[in-house]
């Protein structure tokens, strides 16, 4: 396996694809290469080359979860979900682009099961163990999104610079269809660079796990105010993270026999959350 440290973003990106794969904090990529869920001939280091670092409520894909959880600019959502995301090692080298674009962790999927993320003709969650899986968004497949930061980033309306475009962070997940099995709308070669993140009046992070820490969430709620207006997202809930148009919205979830626990806890998450948001 080749190791590739490019000079620019640009070379970085040009050199995806036919085998080669980002590298960034490696979290989430090295145990997949450990268990066989990616292939790769060749590595593309991206450190030297993505940007780090907060100015003026932009954010470089390559900062760290645990430099943005100190970081005072920022909002208490964001701050709150990198610091509830991981244990303290994991933050210390995991980046905010690469928690964005993490893989799910259905063990189905994990275990390299004929799904419907792999190419198959089913989400075997649907009819197996699905404790963990999604209540929203989950005809084709019932996976639950697992980026705490993401759900932030999304109630908050943060927007993303790539190597080709600008995008809203809600403009990057998209749900499987049967064209389209990929969960994210980035081309093979197109790298996050930077995220633009509003000020809010006020925001907040709440998150339910199995344990009282560094554990994925079963539900996760993130509150921004913005004046008069409220954003709500969830993460846990669904392949993607979910934004919720206001609290009622939880009505319409599809939750699976396993996971109805999921819309109690959300709801009790949302009153919470937006108790917790001062209205002045």
């Amino acid at each position: 396996m080749k190791f590739v440290r490019p000079e620019s973003p640009e070379a970085a990106a040009s050199s995806l694809g036919n085998g080669s794969v980002a590298l960034a904090g490696g979290t989430d990529l090295v145990p997949m290469l450990r268990d066989g869920l990616v292939q790769a001939d060749e590595l593309v280091f991206l450190r030297d080359v993505v940007p780090r670092g907060v100015q003026s409520g932009r954010i470089g894909a390559g900062t760290t979860l645990a430099e943005l959880e100190v970081d005072p600019e920022l909002p208490q959502a964001l701050r709150e979900a990198c610091a509830a995301s991981a244990s303290p090692q994991l933050r210390s080298m995991g980046t905010i682009g690469g928690n964005l674009l993490q893989a799910t962790r259905c063990w189905y999927w994990r275990l390299r099961f004929p799904c419907y993320l792999h190419g198959g003709d089913r989400c075997h969650a649907r009819q197996g163990t699905h404790r963990e899986h999604a209540i929203f968004g989950n005809d084709r497949c019932a996976s639950a999104h697992p980026s705490d930061p993401a759900a932030a980033l999304l109630a908050l309306g943060a927007r993303l610079q790539t190597t080709r475009r600008e995008l809203p962070v809600a403009d990057l997940y998209r749900l499987p269809t049967e064209e389209n099995r990929n969960l994210t709308a980035l081309e093979r070669d197109e790298l996050i660079l930077e995220l633009d993140v509003p000020t809010p009046d006020a925001s907040v992070y709440l998150k339910a796990m199995d344990r009282r820490a560094w554990s994925f969430a079963l539900v996760g709620v993130a509150a921004a105010r913005f004046g008069a207006e409220t954003r709500l997202a969830l993460a846990g809930v669904a392949p993607v993270p979910w934004l919720l148009e206001n609290p009622s919205a939880l009505e319409q979830s599809t939750p699976l026999p396993g996971t109805a626990y999921k819309v109690e806890i959300a709801r009790a998450l949302v009153r919470r959350a937006l108790a917790s948001l001062p209205t002045t």
